[in-house]
């Protein structure tokens, strides 16, 4: 869905989410391990992703270590001790991957127009976009544990933004969060809730004459 800015004008550079629209994330072996310990699916998850928990690691105050140990302590109410650190490591660990189709979209319209990732991430994103073959797929990597700041603040945008050369007007955003997507709305950006590859092919449709 592509909630349009104002202004209605084209876009001159293209601020993209990471997770959950590039990179994704196999959580098989988190979810057997949840039913062997008789939790529910997703469990893991609402306590690893909440505020608290989560946000400490985005802004790069803590490591990937302290934000498991964070996640034991959530769930050793529900569990043992031992099966919540085992619960902790593996979706710390959990393997990902990158979605090829949207890979290939963005490397096209990077053609065109600057391309900026603009993700709440860990300290560890660098090694992670080397991992997946991407260290140099954008023209900059803005991250919440770089730059200290989150989305949906307004201060990550206005960062984008400005090392696209952009103004807020002539952004395109893309991210998979509704919150995240009208923050930059609020901005004046053309905002792209992401749901399926298809919501961005058909906000890029324009400028790559398809």
């Amino acid at each position: 869905m592509i909630v349009p800015s104002a202004s209605g004008r084209p876009f001159d550079a293209v601020l993209c989410d990471l997770d959950n629209v590039i990179r994704f994330y196999d959580l098989t072996h988190v979810a057997k391990l949840e039913r062997l310990a008789g939790l529910a699916q997703g469990t893991t998850a609402h306590v690893a992703y909440a505020p608290e928990v989560d946000l400490p690691l985005l802004l790069g105050q803590i490591s990937k270590a302290k934000w498991v140990d964070s996640i034991v302590r959530g769930l050793e109410n529900e569990v043992s001790q031992s099966q919540a650190r085992e619960l902790g490591t593996a979706f710390a660990q959990a393997p990902f991957w990158a979605d090829t189709v949207i890979v290939a979209m963005l490397r096209r319209i990077r053609e065109h127009v600057p391309l900026v990732l603009v993700t709440n991430a860990t300290l560890d994103l660098e090694s992670d976009l080397e991992s997946l073959g991407l260290s140099d797929f954008a023209d900059h990597v803005v991250s919440s544990a770089r730059v200290g700041v989150a989305k949906p603040d307004r201060a990550i945008y206005e960062i984008a933004a400005k090392r696209a050369g952009a103004a807020m007007e002539r952004c395109l955003f893309v991210d998979d969060r509704l919150e995240n997507v009208e923050a930059a709305v609020a901005l004046g950006m053309t905002g792209v809730h992401y749901q399926q590859p298809e919501d961005l092919h058909e906000a890029l449709a324009p400028v790559l004459g398809e």
